[in-house]
């Protein structure tokens, strides 16, 4: 009787460690990087959409939708225990990528850009901002 509950509470204590460690492997759920998330995926897809006309046109918007995207991708960067969502914005933004980085690098070096090409490229981005979304409404809610 003393070994099986000596087992009982080895095993408990195991499965509560567990839990306890895969807990702190990643952030908690934080609503305000969740908005940030959704605004500066509207935002870049709506630029996008705007890639058929001269880069020049939208010089400004573009620099404004970076900036807001550098924003939430510190915000995400310095939270601790979120490097999956890091390394995730870092997909999104690196110039020589094939997701919005890239895809901004390629209409201001070209000028404008193909309405096919535009569309293949915003679903490609657009499922990369629902990843980071969708990690992040699953996180734990503290």
């Amino acid at each position: 009787m003393k070994t099986k509950m000596i087992k009982v509470c080895i095993v408990l204590t195991m499965f509560i460690t567990i839990q306890t460690g895969c807990n702190s492997l990643i952030a908690h759920f934080d609503q305000a990087a969740y908005t940030q998330i959704v605004s500066v995926e509207s935002d870049a897809l709506t630029l996008m959409d705007k890639a058929t006309e001269d880069y020049s046109l939208h010089k400004s918007e573009a620099e404004e939708v970076a900036g807001k995207i550098q924003k939430a991708y510190l915000y995400d960067k310095n939270r601790p225990k979120n490097k999956i969502t890091a390394e995730m914005w870092n997909l999104i933004i690196d110039p020589g990528g094939h997701l919005y980085g890239g895809f901004i690098a390629r209409w201001k070096a070209e000028g404008k850009l193909n309405p096919t090409f535009i569309g293949e490229a915003k679903n490609k981005v657009q499922e990369n901002f629902d990843r980071i979304a969708q990690l992040e409404s699953k996180k734990i809610k503290p």
